[in-house]
């Protein structure tokens, strides 16, 4: 067995590397990016090198540097982990030819099955079905055009150098395409280095299931079962399960069958993972992840084989210790992906500080790579943690993973737990009719986003006025009895003038505070209504107590912004000092602002040009997303603050649209 390993990869599944790692008595050693110096995984490992800059093809894809210090900390092999290199067959080349071991397949079988091109051609020579079209790939724009226009629409642009469901996109209609192909070279050369489309026919209706199959190198190969990963919105998974919910009759022995056979062809060395697309009782071949898949650990769960260690006995010469027959299944796991996103507004991904973190206890399994103090930047994807649960049974499971969300807090940026209950939820999700497009349907469907409930509203009010007691230069606001309310305010138990604004979302909330009670009641008018409430602290959270009904929120700052939180739901609402209020005033304005931190990628309007509402301005990325910055309004553009390829922080003033007279 190895010495010495290094991990080259970040955030969770760097730490998930680590502990088996550390279990087996190896040491370790990590690799961070110049934004990742303070992250939780360079502190979980210990050692750490850097790598360079803060984005990925500065750090982590710098396959020079992650061989450098490998040499330079006296590792003997390198774990990719997934995502980054771990697909890339140069990487794993130059870490054999650096005399050092890669953790996964050889080179040959990671070009042949990493490129979902060829690995289509593999698949079909080893009698497995596939879809029509994808066995080619190009990074010729024309190219990929001519081929989603030699078939029938729909279609899906796929990477052909990646997974997990980046640079994936539908398109519908062909007035769209040049500009789907475009987006999806960006995203893929941005996330895998490689901007090359393969181009598929697309299946409305499918489920996604894949089989765990690890490998000798010799010809031998045993699957550890399927997963099922149907619970998807724009191909990036959320729900995944161990093993697949009910399938038609003798369909899974099929899907093992072919995993194993299409990987025996190739003599696989290591683990993988053979993705299958499920419509009735026929299925397809998609492509292989020849790496360690994100959601593994369902599987280990159901199982109870450690995949790390697998990977790393196979690494190091030691073979599979294990027989297809000593793999059986014990019982149903699922797992969530948490994620810093904002499920109520078209899931904006969030940056920012973490200002506080709780995890459900004993009985739920959590990876994570953040904790309180860390830094959600926009250089990488949005994945916070995830959330492992494992029962007797499949509802069971489901149940389990709701509570554990409901259980779990992380104040200072937007979380999709609250999404992620609701989809656990619904009938399509616990009768197992759901599709790839399910969460799609349900998100079309839906009126709008969410309002947070008044109470909270008034809370968060109250919150900010003990808070800015609490703080430095408030002024009179430090005084106990202050709360803006005013003796000459009448026969009106609050004040006239309002203290605070709240801003959620574009809902903007004047709020007046009447006089303090001895009880420690206060009155709180939030637009036109008003609550009184009884709010102290009580353990790590607030309770909020409105006559005989309390509740436990947990509530935290960052800046500017207020974080609310309870049994899941959250909100962030921007607490405004209504002195100040003239800072609100761009919420008509025509001002055009960054949501959050990223890179401006193109402007596509110049000033003194004619803008209708909803046209594009601006398009950044943050976490390997594409944001589009609109025009609120018609108008003409005024000014252009921004330029191509810059580095922007959230709310910075992009332009200015003056509406039209």
């Amino acid at each position: 067995m190895f010495k010495k390993v290094l991990i080259a990869n970040r955030g969770e599944i760097a730490c998930r590397i680590a502990r088996t790692c550390q279990r087996l008595g190896i040491a370790v050693a990590g690799v961070h990016s110049s934004a990742d110096r303070d992250a939780l995984h360079t502190a979980v490992i210990g050692e750490s090198i850097g790598l360079g800059g803060g984005s990925a093809a500065e750090s982590y894809l710098r396959i020079d540097a992650v061989i450098a210090a490998a040499l330079r900390c006296g590792a003997q092999a390198i774990h990719p982990g997934y995502g980054f290199l771990a697909e890339n067959p140069d990487f794993a080349r130059a870490v054999e030819a650096a005399g050092l071991v890669f953790i996964g397949p050889t080179p040959e079988v990671i070009e042949r099955l990493g490129n979902k091109a060829s690995a289509k051609a593999e698949a079909r020579a080893a009698g497995v079905a596939v879809l029509g079209g994808g066995e080619q790939a190009s990074a010729d724009a024309e190219v990929v055009a001519a081929w989603a226009r030699a078939l029938p629409l729909p279609v899906l642009l796929k990477p052909a150098a990646g997974g997990g469901g980046k640079g994936m996109h539908v398109v519908r209609q062909a007035g769209t395409l040049a500009e789907s192909i475009a987006t999806a070279m960006r995203e893929a050369r941005s996330a895998f280095a490689d901007p090359s489309l393969i181009v598929e026919p697309y299946v409305e209706r499918g489920r996604h299931v894949e089989v765990q199959i690890a490998g000798d190198g010799q010809g031998s190969v045993i699957h550890l079962f399927e997963r099922e990963c149907t619970l998807q919105r724009r191909h990036q998974k959320l729900i995944e399960e161990a093993p697949a919910a009910p399938l038609p009759a003798g369909l899974r022995e099929q899907l093992l069958a072919d995993a194993v056979r299409l990987a025996q062809r190739l003599r696989y060395r290591g683990v993988g993972t053979v993705e299958f697309l499920v419509a009735g009782d026929r299925h397809w071949f998609l492509e292989v992840n020849p790496r360690l898949q994100v959601e593994h650990p369902v599987t280990e769960e159901v199982t109870g084989i450690d995949i790390v260690e697998l990977m790393l006995r196979v690494a190091a010469g030691e073979g599979l210790a294990l027989t297809q027959a000593d793999v059986r299944l014990r019982g149903h796991a699922v797992e969530a992906r948490l994620c810093a996103e904002d499920a109520e507004h078209d899931f904006l991904p969030s940056t920012g500080e973490i200002v506080a973190v709780r995890f459900p206890g004993p009985g739920v399994r959590v990876e994570t790579g953040v904790r309180a103090g860390s830094v959600v930047t926009p250089f990488y994807d949005s994945m916070l943690a995830k959330l492992i649960v494992h029962a007797g049974d499949r509802d069971a499971a489901l149940d389990r993973l709701s509570l554990a969300l409901g259980e779990t807090q992380v104040l200072g940026v937007t979380t999709n737990g609250g999404f992620l209950q609701q989809l656990i939820a619904l009938p399509h999700t616990r009768d197992a009719s759901f599709h790839t497009r399910s969460v799609d349907d349900v998100l079309a469907a839906r009126p709008g986003s969410v309002a947070a409930p008044l109470r909270w509203l008034a809370a968060a009010a109250a919150w900010w006025l003990l808070d800015a007691r609490r703080g430095a230069g408030y002024g009179a606001w430090s005084e106990p009895d202050v709360t803006g309310w005013q003796m000459h305010a009448g026969d009106d138990p609050v004040s006239a003038v309002p203290s605070l604004l709240l801003r959620e979302g574009k809902r903007l909330h004047e709020v007046r505070f009447g006089a303090p009670q001895p009880d420690g009641q206060l009155l709180v008018q939030v637009g036109g209504e008003r609550v009184r409430l009884g709010l102290r602290a009580e353990g790590a959270g607030w309770q909020l107590s409105i006559g005989d009904a309390v509740e436990l929120l947990a509530i935290a700052r960052r800046d500017g912004s207020l974080f609310l939180q309870s049994q899941g739901l959250a909100f962030a609402v921007e607490a405004i000092d209504y002195l100040a209020q003239a800072a609100a005033a761009h919420v008509t304005s025509g001002e055009l602002r960054t949501p959050l931190m990223g890179t401006i990628l193109k402007t596509h309007a110049a000033v003194g040009d004619t803008l209708r509402a909803g046209e594009v301005v601006v398009t950044m990325e943050s976490m390997k997303m594409e944001l589009r910055i609109c025009a609120e309004h018609d108008g003409v553009l005024r000014s252009l603050g921004v330029v191509a390829g810059q580095m922007v922080e959230r709310g910075l003033l992009v332009g200015v649209v003056e509406a039209a007279a």
